[in-house]
């Protein structure tokens, strides 16, 4: 695609990113063209599994890192195929899966107040993040990935919001450090959080509270909970999975932005859609709260989830340029470090008045 047609192409219509694998529509492959690039992210993944198991560091990290290291091989395009694929469908796929743990019945046992204390705090930590960008010269889209990411569920949040703001907006070198600064913002509230609780004489409820509602990621958050205490572990593990359950209308929000806004130069608006992940998403998680989904199949799906998400983890980092990495510069984890504080601070605020 030339630079002509390009930029023919209206900005909004990246919302689901559908550009990104405009060069080699899916339609025009055969199932072998897929397979290098499969076959690569699949053995990194498992090198990654294999480290966080043994080292009990944490699996996006090591993925990422993996998936960096071995950057070198997206320069071969027998890989952008699989790469992609992975990046995207997989990413998806994953994203569908993460519904089956999410049930009504956790929202009302948060009660009314935590869950207004919790869209409040994700709506803060989000427009804080945004509005700070021009403080330190960062663009607002990045900004928008990095709270919407900290504001959620780390990661994966990342992950399903870029596949809506598209590289057009965030190139990819750019979403690879916030996924390298989010997953070690992550690991380090896990370890840190839990102690400052402790220090301000916490109760379970208000600790349990304290580190669902800031802490990223999913296993973190719930690992920190259980660390403090078994009581505040349940609180947390509540919290922090009505987090993953507000990851749809947050997309949907973000969606809606984008679309409303028409970005760019002759850029069009276009009808809003949701997203098929999203949709999917909403399904299951409505299944899963009217139907008893067995223990097993929710744990193979929690394992598909991750595994899915793993991968979509590494592909994104071996599609990265480490040049443009590392020519990012500090400011940009400005962002990230904002989300993350005010994150905090707003909980912990929510935690004290309950």
């Amino acid at each position: 695609m030339n630079a002509s047609s390009e930029r023919s192409w209206p900005m909004a219509a990246d919302l689901y990113g559908e550009m990104q694998l405009e060069a080699h529509p899916p339609a025009r492959r055969r199932w072998r063209d897929y397979l290098p690039g499969v076959l690569v992210t699949a053995i990194a993944a498992l090198a990654a599994a294999w480290l966080a198991d043994h080292y009990a560091a944490p699996i996006v990290l090591m993925g990422l890192l993996i998936g960096l290291a071995m950057s070198f091989l997206s320069q071969d395009r027998r890989t952008h195929a699989g790469l992609d694929l992975m990046s995207q469908t997989a990413l998806r796929i994953g994203i569908v899966l993460v519904g089956a743990r999410i049930t009504a019945d956790q929202l009302a046992e948060l009660g009314p107040l935590p869950f207004a204390l919790l869209v409040l705090i994700m709506l803060m930590v989000i427009v804080v993040t945004v509005a700070t960008a021009r403080l330190f010269a960062q663009d607002r889209h990045a900004a928008l990935l990095a709270g919407g990411a900290t504001a959620i569920c780390g990661a994966s949040a990342a992950l399903a919001l870029y596949s809506l703001i598209g590289d057009k907006r965030v190139d990819q070198a750019r979403f690879t450090l916030t996924l390298v600064g989010i997953t070690v913002a992550s690991a380090f509230a896990m370890t840190l959080y839990p102690v400052l609780a402790a220090e301000l004489h916490l109760t379970d409820a208000q600790a349990g509270f304290l580190i669902g509602a800031s802490i990223h990621d999913v296993a973190q958050a719930i690992g920190g909970g259980f660390s403090f205490s078994a009581p505040a572990g349940e609180v947390a593990t509540i919290v922090k999975l009505t987090r993953v359950a507000l990851l749809a209308p947050m997309l949907m929000l973000v969606a809606l932005w984008l679309g409303r806004r028409g970005e760019g130069d002759g850029a069009r608006k276009i009808p809003l859609r949701l997203p098929w992940f999203i949709v999917g998403f909403l399904a299951i998680a409505a299944l899963n709260s009217l139907v008893e989904i067995p223990s097993s199949v929710q744990d193979g799906a929690a394992t598909s989830a991750q595994a899915l998400l793993l991968l979509a983890i590494v592909a994104t980092a071996m599609k990265a340029r480490l040049h443009l990495l590392l020519d990012q510069g500090w400011r940009s984890f400005a962002p990230i470090i904002v989300a993350t504080v005010t994150s905090f601070l707003l909980s912990l605020g929510a935690a004290l008045s309950l």
